[in-house]
């Protein structure tokens, strides 16, 4: 084929310009067509199902009893990638949450309480008598409602995380393996 030639097939006339716009229109329908086939093949997702969970019946000793989700908590664990629950030994509340991938709905205690408009205060890293690591924090309201809240994430090979973030990128990257437990502890001082 010769640079004339060529240069006729593209030459710069109306009806080169109409074959060359019908062609890309027929490109185009073809790439949508195919794109709705694969759509119309592909399994419709699974509608999110309850996730059963065993809570832990007793906390570094102490029994747990089971406490009620109020209205908000059951809308929002509708929606979360696990289960979550909230426990009582009678002094302390406990909210866990079994994660079965990473998300950014485990967030800090500290946003939630915050938004509830409470006042965070003397925040820092804690050692319990076990040897866990945890990030507390006193929740301030009002001058009445003082708590002591303290959290940690432990993946499925017992590596602990203190800082939600750190512990959304482990598992987004592979480097942390779940289910994840997540445990929020609040003590009334």
């Amino acid at each position: 084929m010769s640079i004339r030639t060529i240069e006729r097939c593209f030459a710069n006339t109306f009806v080169h310009r109409v074959l060359h716009k019908t062609g890309f229109a027929l490109a185009m329908l073809g790439g949508l067509a195919l794109g709705l086939l694969g759509m119309a093949r592909s399994t419709p997702p699974t509608p999110p199902t309850a996730s059963v969970h065993e809570w832990p019946s007793r906390w570094d000793g102490a029994p747990l009893r089971p406490l009620a989700l109020s209205e908000v908590e059951q809308r929002f664990a509708s929606h979360f990638p696990g289960a979550i629950t909230r426990l009582t030994d009678g002094e302390r509340m406990f909210v866990m949450r079994q994660v079965d991938r990473p998300t950014r709905m485990l967030h800090p205690a500290a946003d939630c309480y915050r938004a509830l408009g409470y006042r965070i205060v003397q925040a820092r890293l804690e050692q319990d008598a076990q040897a866990r690591l945890w990030r507390c924090f006193n929740a301030e309201r009002g001058g009445q409602a003082k708590l002591r809240v303290c959290e940690r994430i432990v993946d499925a090979r017992g590596n602990a995380f203190t800082d939600t973030s750190a512990w959304y990128w482990a598992g987004a990257s592979g480097r942390s393996a779940g289910p994840w437990q997540a445990v929020t502890v609040a003590t009334p001082l």
